[in-house]
């Protein structure tokens, strides 16, 4: 079954996050296929590479970008909410005339219609709220 999975929540501040990222693990384990992941709200902040959570925590924002890596995972991060939330990609930073980028290598900032698609192309969209 194919999946795609959106993330309200940022990775600290609720179980959202958390909770998604076991969930996609879980898929893909039992042999699921996982179309989009999309970073909608503050859900944005997970793709922040300036996160920095305690040692004793769960670093989401690199979790994510191992299943990235090992599955090659479409991690798209809504350009809308990005840019008020301050995570901006590299070429984003330099059109906004701001002095750098933050958003984490493995993620992509893209708009809505990304969200559209993965409803379109998945057989379930999973929402994790904040």
């Amino acid at each position: 079954m194919k999946f795609s999975l959106v993330i309200y929540g940022a990775p600290h501040a609720s179980q959202s996050a958390a909770s998604a990222l076991r969930f996609a693990r879980a898929l893909l384990q039992q042999g699921h296929e996982i179309h989009r992941v999309f970073f909608y709200c503050d859900g944005v902040h997970n793709g922040s590479a300036l996160s920095a959570p305690p040692q004793d925590e769960t670093d989401l924002v690199a979790g994510w970008q191992s299943l990235q890596e090992q599955h090659r995972l479409d991690l798209v991060v809504c350009i809308a909410a990005a840019q008020r939330r301050g995570v901006l990609s590299e070429s984003e930073a330099l059109r906004l005339e701001k002095p750098a980028g933050n958003l984490a290598e493995g993620f992509e900032l893209s708009g809505l219609g990304q969200l559209a698609d993965a409803a379109a192309r998945s057989d379930r969209l999973i929402t994790f709220g904040a």
